[in-house]
């Protein structure tokens, strides 16, 4: 009988309460032990073990590391912290999975990925949006022939939790003290699932800006990328205004899907909407879950990675893989800057 790696997971905030709860249910599953948590924050490290039924609490990660061994390491803590872990469980064997950004800055991002490689240890990058439902289903439909010629994909992203100086202030602090912070932060996820499901990037442009004076980086702006000679997509967001939706950060914004054959959208509430060419619009039926964090693509994410490493296989989005949205992520500030688009 085949037995699941252990893990342990950094981190007991916001984001990393859905990382443990799609992580207590692969526990329940069988495909994983979740052994224990390292939380330098005694009251919310309780917490965390008593909801998600976590035997073992630590203090920091070379605590738990040295105390349970783990096969791999989850890593849900801010950016910042990130090189260091990645560096401590190299030197310990320990394969990671790291939460985005993988470090502040793009060099910091190379050596994280270089520490992992020269250490033979497997490192994943915890990308969840492109394993959203509403973007496999979208796949789906292109692969199919459904839309045709793809030609443009589109975003309206519009959360509305960043306004005044409280914005983020109760969920994810440390977002008002980046330097970079839209594009880097949160666009990313956009520049990755588009990549997802139309091919590679290979020149973008930028308009960036600052639309709340309590922060410290940009929180809203229009990005264009190109695929080869193929689509090209619009990234339109800003962090202040809404869009109809029960759950703003369920989809983000409304999208639509452009090709030959028609037009697919989806709104706020995760409903695809299918318009083809010269024909009326309708709902496009598709199944998907109402549980974890926007149509439980953590759980679905993890779940993919788990069974990647328990079955020694390449998982999508290795660190190696992933410096290619860094890449993309700096083209993006430097065709801002300059006023002009750059290739990738």
């Amino acid at each position: 009988m085949n037995v699941p790696p252990v893990l342990g997971v950094a981190g007991a905030g916001y984001f990393a309460r859905f990382h443990l709860e799609a992580w207590q249910r692969l526990h329940a599953e069988g495909a994983v032990m979740l052994a224990a948590i390292a939380e330098p924050d005694a009251g919310r490290r309780s917490a965390a073990m008593k909801e998600f039924g976590i035997a073992k609490g630590f203090a920091d990660v070379a605590g738990m590391i040295a105390a349970i061994r783990p096969d791999v390491l989850d890593i849900a803590t801010p950016p910042e912290t990130h090189l260091p872990l990645v560096r401590l469980a190299a030197q310990e064997g320990v394969a990671c999975i790291s939460q985005k950004p993988l470090a502040p800055t793009y060099p910091q991002a190379v050596e994280l990925v270089e520490i992992a490689e020269q250490a033979g240890i497997l490192l994943a990058v915890h990308e969840n949006f492109r394993w959203m439902p509403w973007y496999l289903e979208m796949k789906r439909c292109l692969e199919s022939g459904m839309i045709g010629r793809p030609h443009t994909i589109a975003v309206r992203m519009r959360p509305g939790d960043g306004q005044g100086p409280d914005a983020y202030l109760g969920r994810q602090p440390y977002f008002q003290k980046m330097p970079r912070f839209w594009v880097h932060e949160t666009a990313i996820h956009f520049i990755d699932s588009f990549r997802f499901l139309l091919g590679e990037v290979t020149s973008v442009g930028a308009l960036l800006s600052r639309r709340n004076p309590f922060i410290a980086g940009e929180d809203s702006g229009y990005i264009t990328l190109q695929f080869g000679d193929g689509p090209t997509a619009m990234i339109d967001g800003n962090r202040l205004n809404e869009h109809p939706a029960d759950d703003m950060r369920l989809t983000m914004g409304e999208h639509w899907l452009e090709g030959s054959a028609g037009v697919l959208r989806l709104d706020g509430y995760g409903r695809l909407f299918w318009k083809p060419h010269r024909g009326p619009e309708r709902e496009h039926v598709y199944q998907w879950r109402v549980t974890g964090f926007a149509g439980d693509c953590v759980y679905r994410q993890q779940q993919h990675l788990i069974g990647a490493i328990a079955g020694n296989l390449k998982p999508v989005n290795t660190g190696r893989d992933y410096l290619r949205n860094y890449e993309i992520e700096e083209a993006v500030y430097r065709a801002h800057d300059e006023r002009r688009f750059i290739d990738v």
